[in-house]
């Protein structure tokens, strides 16, 4: 391809084509990029200024995405989906943060994890089948809802949930603190304990949720960034739904999480991070090639200081990226390029084996778009300070990453731990005992309280 870029009838202002990891995509999937950087032009840009000031949910933008059949990316074609892989999915969500709209891109790749969800377990479901097949047509926008009011970024811990068998089908209970698209979405799937709950926290289900079944507080959330996407509050109030709502086998959530929920969602929101890195590039050249100093004769851009920040920011944006694509094509590779009916073997979990490598991949992402944000703020100077050039809105959209959950500090924990120890020592639900500390807290105590510290454990052994 060219590395002449687009930008409506003129040449990109940004970084052209020769920056971009063209080779991984396909010559279809390079023709839908061309196609969604028109939109991003001419729709998705402007919207994003508009539902930052007004904390808008980008609907407007997901019905631009609808036209190019983007809502069913990764439902099958027969299905009239456009049945692509990870490694466009990366493409796309890249491209709508780098050109458009980073809250659309995050309301996005919560779309696309929902979609996944469904997926993943919709060979047995008609009902789930229908939705995916109405999902651009109809403009229906998905959502997770994993998070909980008690648990914070352990959303893989839902204590404020529960789902009770009845007669005419489920009756689910949720709280989450944190929904993206809350109110807004027409469809949730929400994770909730099990009907065999029994107090095992590992012992999880997912359910279709309605968008009329929802409790929500919509255009309440005032972010510090990503101001469209409103992530508030959501509630499922002892609702009862049929069946067929449920998602997969009863217990199923824990398979569900490894398999598609957390590799979609970090192989997204990571891509989302590098977008915003990459529109925060392209900004700072189209401001740093036009700006000079009379007094001197430079532009900023001939400054060595600049030219470092620039090509340092390109470096490490590029490196995330391609741990990005790298991972997204290994999935291809598990997964004969993202083929569901691999997964009628409801055994059959691929994802999951590199679930440890997509932490890596957040944890980098996030990291990556904080510091490049930074960087390309010092870069423009004053003028980047303004929210009309752009950089503003784009740092504050980027701050999200490090403490969108699972957090960097719990991802990083998460790594180190699993390579010192073993990745049974996770202990993602708090089952397993420390030994070691255990011991050695009770050598601190002397004959007395020991004594005093078993009766006690002895009465509420008793008592339970």
């Amino acid at each position: 391809m060219t590395d002449t870029k687009s930008w409506g009838s003129t040449e990109f202002w940004g970084l052209g084509y020769s920056w971009d990891l063209q080779w991984l995509l396909t010559p279809e999937q390079k023709k839908l990029q061309a196609r969604l950087i028109d939109i991003c032009q001419s729709i998705l840009r402007d919207n994003a200024v508009e539902s930052d000031k007004k904390l808008l949910f980008p609907r407007k933008n997901f019905e631009a995405l609808a036209s190019l059949g983007l809502l069913g990316l990764n439902v099958p074609k027969e299905w009239g989906g456009l049945g692509e892989n990870h490694t466009c999915t990366a493409m796309v969500v890249e491209t709508i943060a780098r050109y458009g709209c980073p809250s659309t891109a995050m309301c996005y790749t919560m779309h696309v994890g929902a979609v996944a969800a469904a997926m993943l377990r919709c060979h047995d479901n008609p009902t789930l089948q229908d939705l995916m097949k109405r999902l651009d047509k109809e403009v229906l926008i998905g959502t997770l809802s994993y998070s909980d009011p008690e648990t914070g970024s352990h959303f893989w811990y839902p204590v404020s949930s529960s789902a009770q068998r009845v007669d005419s089908g489920w009756r689910v209970r949720k709280k989450a603190s944190w929904t993206t698209s809350a109110g807004f979405a027409d469809w949730y799937i929400v994770q909730t304990t099990s009907p065999d709950f029994g107090g095992d926290y590992s012992n999880l289900s997912c359910f279709l949720i309605m968008g009329d079944e929802v409790k929500a507080e919509p255009s309440q959330w005032d972010g510090l960034g990503l101001r469209g996407n409103q992530s508030g509050t959501l509630e499922v109030d002892n609702v009862t739904v049929p069946v067929d709502r449920l998602v997969g086998p009863i217990g199923d959530g824990a398979r569900s999480n490894d398999e598609v929920v957390d590799p979609f969602f970090m192989l997204c929101s990571s891509a989302c991070w590098n977008g915003i890195s990459l529109g925060l590039i392209d900004i700072t050249k189209r401001h740093t090639t036009a700006k000079k100093h009379v007094d001197v004769g430079l532009r900023v851009c001939d400054y060595p200081t600049i030219q470092d920040y620039v090509g340092e920011a390109i470096i490490d944006t590029n490196t995330s990226r391609a741990f990005v694509f790298q991972m997204a094509k290994a999935m291809d590779e598990l997964t004969n390029d993202c083929d569901w009916s691999i997964h009628q073997d409801i055994s059959r979990l691929p994802r999951s084996t590199v679930l440890h490598w997509m932490w890596q991949v957040k944890f980098a992402a996030a990291k990556n778009v904080a510091h490049v944000s930074d960087k390309m703020l010092h870069a423009c100077g004053g003028t980047g300070y303004k929210p009309a050039l752009g950089i503003e809105r784009y740092l504050r959209d980027g701050k999200a990453g490090w403490v969108m959950g699972p957090t960097n500090e719990v991802l990083r924990q998460f790594v180190g731990k699993a390579a010192l120890l073993g990745f049974e020592s996770l202990d993602y639900w708090n089952q397993a005992i420390n030994e070691r500390l255990l011991h050695n807290e009770l050598k601190k105590l002397d004959k007395s309280a020991r004594r005093e510290l078993a009766e006690k454990l002895l009465a509420e052994a008793a008592e339970s």
